[in-house]
Formats: C-alpha cells, structure tokens, sequence
C-alpha cells in the first residue's frame, strides 16, 4: 500500500505542446516559398522587371504569419466563443463592401477582393471561414448531448447555410461556398450519433452532379455563364483547348512530361505558358520539376498535417476544442483534395489554391491563424507523468 500510494505521489500532469505540427507547418512553408520561386520567378521577371518579386512579398508574409500565429496560439481559445457571433457579422458585413460598394476589386472576371490602405487587398470570404470554425462550435455545444436526428442539428446548419450563400452571393465565389458549407457538415458529422444518413447524401449527392454534368455537355454546348463553361472545358478539354481549357491542358502536359523524378528543380517548361502557373496551378509545375515522387511527398506532408490535427481534435480537453480543430481539420482536407482534383482534371476549375505552397498573401496569414488556434487548442492538452 505505501509503495502503491509512492507511485500515485509521483504522477504528475504536463502540458502539451504540438512541435510535430509546428515542424510540418515549417516545411511546408519553406517547400512552398522554394516552389513559387522556381515557378514565377520567370513571369515576374516580365512583368515586374524582378524576378523574386512574388518570391519576396510571400517570403514577407510568410515571416509575419509565423510571428501572428505564435501570438494565436497563446490565447485561450475559449476566449473566442462570446465572440464568435459578432466575428461571422464581421465577416458578412467585410463580403457585403466587395458586392456594394467601390472597394470590391473585380479580377479575373470575378469580384471577390476588398481594397485595403497601402495599395493592399484580402480576400473576405476567408475570414467567413475562420468565422464558421469559431462560431458553429459554440451552436453545437449548446445543442450538446440532445442530438437524435438530424433536425436537432437544425440551427447549424441555418448559420452555415447562411455564411456559405453570403459567399456565393457577395463575392460571386461557389468554390469558398462548398469549402465553408462543406466544413459545417464535417463537424455536424461528427456531432450526429449515425453515419448512414450522411453516407447516403454523399452518394446521392455526387451521383446528382455526375448524372448533372452529363446532360448540360450535352445540351449546353454555348453559353455565356462561365460557370458552366467550366463544365464544358472539363467534360472535354481538348475540345476548348484554345479557350477555357488553356490552363488544364497545359496542366496535363506538365504532368505527364514530369514523369516518376521529374525534369529538375528550375527546369519547368510550363511554367513559361500556363496562365498564373504560381496560384491553383503550382502542383502541375512541382509534378513536372519534382516528378511523381514530388507529388507524393507533397500528399504525405499534407497528411501527416491533418494526423496532427485529427490527434490534436481527439485530445482536446472539452468539445468546443475538438471541435474548433476539426473545422480546421475540415478546412485544410477539402481545400487541398479540391486543388489536387482540378489540377488533374477530375473536376471542373474552382480556382482554389493549395494551402501553405500557392501564392497569396491573404490565404497564408488566414491559414496561419487557423494554426495558430490549433495550438493554442495543443497547449491545453495535459497527459500524466
């Protein structure tokens, strides 16, 4: 009995901290900063006169976003909740500046961006992003150990509901939609006590879209949205290769030429042609530089990235944490499998960007701070000594 209660003495809680999750996030970062340069540093040449310019500016970005998500992942996350209604208002009232107001930038024939000082801009839906993961917790958590059927999951879905039409509607943007109504029913998922419900929607709904794409290739052959021209380029892409197919076909041939260990770092012959190669499609150029190996070791680090949150979601101290990283889980899964899927063809372009490695200053800092509540979620997790 006393050796017994000796041990029990001995035992002791310590605080967790994620530096598996850290050291990837690190990687990535540094992998994405050596591939956007490989792969811009030609067409910033032409059109800046500086070859390292997007190089510089995300390398930048980059740093900041580090120091931000540090500072993050020391607040106690449930600091967030009183807050996170007013955050999703935020996020509504920053997409309603881009539809009705001159601070909406339309580029590339879509107006998604706001205008900021300094000659800057950013993107609102992220933040709806940011404000579905904080807020759709907080409404399930008061719903608690009630659910039985999917109706007791009603308001969540009314609030996501809402923030992804706001997306669709306020920055023309249906891709970000399907990302943030698509987080919603992840953690609705895993809130409900059955799968089968959700297993039959998933099969139903993707069979609708396929049976969907079919007919308008077949009776749409024109037409003047460009949505659905996105559907035509993707039921056959050779056919509209001079047109909307560009950008996938020549996406194809940097794939298909990269072979197993590709042409070498720097040695990208696409790059030189494929529109805006550094965005959406960056993974077609590290598939002909890096080869298929390169793929699959992007598709590991991705991975291993979504462990460290599922493991940081299921340790998570109450459900409100496991939540909040789960619609970051969520997040970070359905972006990346989107990117993958249009660079290979298998859906139509969205224009989504590949986490940590595409180009753009507003998506790292929004990503970094989704890392950032990650942690600070890690550093609350205790296990005994």
């Amino acid at each position: 009995m006393a050796a017994r209660r000796k041990r029990t003495r001995t035992k002791r809680s310590i605080r967790y901290f994620d530096y598996s999750l850290l050291a990837v996030l690190v990687f990535l970062v540094c992998f994405g900063l050596v591939m956007l340069y490989s792969t811009s540093a030609y067409s910033a040449q032409v059109k800046f006169g500086d070859g390292m310019f997007y190089f510089k500016k995300q390398a930048m970005i980059s740093a900041g976003s580090f120091v931000w998500m540090w500072f993050v992942s020391r607040i106690n996350y449930h600091r967030y909740a009183p807050f996170a209604k007013y955050i999703f208002y935020i996020a509504m009232f920053l997409m309603a500046l881009v539809y009705f107001t001159p601070l909406g930038i339309d580029a590339y024939g879509s107006k998604r961006w706001l205008q900021l000082p300094f000659n800057q801009q950013m993107q609102p839906s992220e933040v709806m992003k940011i404000a579905v993961i904080l807020f759709i917790p907080v409404i399930l958590c008061r719903i608690g150990t009630r659910v039985r059927t999917v109706k007791d999951l009603a308001p969540a879905l009314i609030w996501g509901g809402i923030g992804a039409f706001g997306v669709y509607w306020l920055t023309d943007n249906m891709s970000t939609g399907i990302i943030v109504m698509g987080i919603v029913c992840v953690m609705i998922f895993l809130m409900h006590p059955k799968t089968a419900p959700f297993m039959a929607a998933i099969a139903a709904g993707v069979a609708a879209i396929g049976v969907g794409a079919q007919i308008l290739g077949r009776i749409m052959t024109t037409s003047e949205s460009f949505r659905l021209r996105r559907v035509l380029v993707w039921l056959d892409p050779e056919q509209y290769a001079g047109d909307g197919g560009f950008q996938v076909m020549q996406a194809l041939y940097a794939i298909g030429s990269g072979g197993f260990f590709g042409k070498g770092l720097g040695n990208s012959a696409q790059k030189l042609i494929i529109p805006e190669a550094q965005n959406d499609m960056i993974l077609s150029i590290i598939c002909e530089e890096l080869g298929i190996f390169g793929f699959i070791v992007i598709l590991g680090l991705f991975g291993f990235l979504l462990y460290r949150l599922m493991f940081i979601a299921q340790n998570a101290p109450d459900l409100y944490g496991s939540l909040i990283v789960t619609g970051i889980f969520a997040h970070i899964a359905i972006q990346v499998i989107f990117n993958v899927c249009v660079v290979l063809n298998v859906i139509p372009t969205t224009g989504i960007t590949l986490p940590f490695v595409s180009y753009g200053g507003t998506s790292i800092l929004f990503l970094m701070t989704e890392m950032g509540i990650a942690l600070g979620v890690s550093r609350t997790i205790k296990f005994e000594e």
